[in-house]
């Protein structure tokens, strides 16, 4: 039996995964991929461009959709700065292509987001999607590496940012001819939803790891529930929709997993 170093930071040797686990992963993905190709085209709703959001400040139009991006921005600068020094390291080496692309996609998240909030209308969505279709993908590729330190991520951060790109261009050309296609858009947000807490489990990730991402995903799927209940959200509560809680929920996810991942990295873990 090998002895290698481990995700939690011990030497030792790692206990081996039954061969019908290491598949399950492909065998779900394909599942998927499947379950949408029979459902056939997801369009977007046609009121999603009606935001309950109408306030204004500074002369910002639609302010709490649009301010409540800055947050996206706040943590990719954080996580960058936090873990980049670290990129090297034997706790992040094998994830960090896939973590910078999650940093990159996160910060271009509050331009694009904001920019499309301040006149939302699907010439401008594609600024929106794109990255978090790149966010998305980061993700998927820093855990693999994280799990199985001998992946080719850099490979893996390019194709899964190109077939990023090919998801929200193929909706952008589909919309176009009025058969707008979400489906490999959505693909990128429930794979690492399915695959990650997956992946963490066959290979016995660390407890912190999965508890940060437990957390970032439990927050993630409150958020989605606070977007569909935008109107429902405003009306009761007045001061804030349901589309600028789920930008606020959503800042609150990605700060736990860059949390997790500058736990792993601190000093006192070694």
């Amino acid at each position: 039996m090998q002895t290698t170093f481990r995700m939690d930071g011990l030497t030792g040797p790692r206990r081996p995964v039954k061969p019908w686990a290491k598949y399950t992963p492909a065998i779900i993905t394909i599942g998927i991929i499947a379950a949408f190709a029979l459902h056939g085209r997801i369009a977007q709703p046609a009121n999603y461009n009606d935001f309950a959001d109408h306030s204004a400040l500074f002369g910002v139009p639609h302010a709490g959709d649009v301010l409540s991006n800055i947050g996206f921005a706040l943590v990719a600068i954080w996580g960058w700065l936090a873990l980049r020094p670290w990129r090297g390291s034997d706790r992040l080496r094998a994830g960090w292509p896939g973590y910078r692309l999650f940093l990159i996609g996160l910060f271009l998240t509050a331009f694009g987001s904001a920019f499309f909030h301040l006149a939302p209308g699907n010439g401008r969505l594609t600024w929106d999607m794109l990255p978090i279709a790149l966010a998305g993908a980061g993700l998927l590729v820093g855990v693999h590496g994280d799990v199985r330190p001998g992946s080719k991520t850099n490979i893996e951060a390019i194709g899964l940012a190109l077939f990023a790109a090919a998801a929200v261009a193929w909706w952008v050309y589909t919309d176009s001819n009025g058969a707008g296609d979400l489906r490999p858009y959505l693909l990128l947000q429930v794979l690492p939803l399915v695959l990650i807490p997956l992946w963490q489990a066959i290979y016995r990730a660390p407890r912190t790891d999965r508890i940060a991402f437990a957390a970032a995903m439990g927050l993630y799927v409150v958020a989605k529930l606070a977007e569909l209940f935008d109107h429902q959200i405003a009306s009761a509560l007045g001061f804030v929709s349901g589309h600028t809680l789920k930008h606020l929920l959503a800042t609150a996810a990605t700060a736990a997993i860059v949390w997790g991942l500058t736990r792993r990295c601190s000093v006192d873990n070694f």
